[in-house]
């Protein structure tokens, strides 16, 4: 877990002491992270220009872009190229390997029937 030190208005400081003191949240660190996690459940074109932001700064994998931007791996791939930035291709790591693995198993190319009609034709 990450840690951050931030500077706010008293204001908000003495409204989120006060949340807390009414037992809304368990402490200052529980209520600022849940300002941030809704703040990005609200605002889906900020969170993928982050993750954009990251993949570009060569910061995230594609797997990690996708998961913050809380898209697949093909829209995030689209996504960057909308945005301009350039694909990285290979993988990263062995959680990026295991995606793809993942990924590629469930891939259907055309099942038995088309199989068993191809072997035919190639049979006459």
């Amino acid at each position: 877990m990450a840690r951050i030190t931030g500077s706010y208005p008293d204001d908000l400081d003495l409204l989120i002491e006060g949340a807390v003191e009414a037992g809304v949240f368990g402490g200052k660190s529980d209520a600022l992270r849940e300002f941030v996690r809704e703040y990005f459940e609200d605002h889906e074109n900020e969170r993928i220009a982050a993750a954009v932001a990251l993949y570009e700064r060569e910061r995230i994998t594609l797997g990690d872009a996708a998961r913050l931007a809380d898209v697949d791996r093909w829209t995030m791939r689209d996504i960057l190229r909308e945005h301009g930035v350039e694909l990285r291709l290979g993988l990263s790591d062995e959680e990026d390997a295991a995606y793809e693995v993942e990924a590629a198993s469930e891939l259907e190319f055309g099942g038995k029937d088309s199989d068993d009609e191809e072997s035919r034709a190639n049979d006459r």
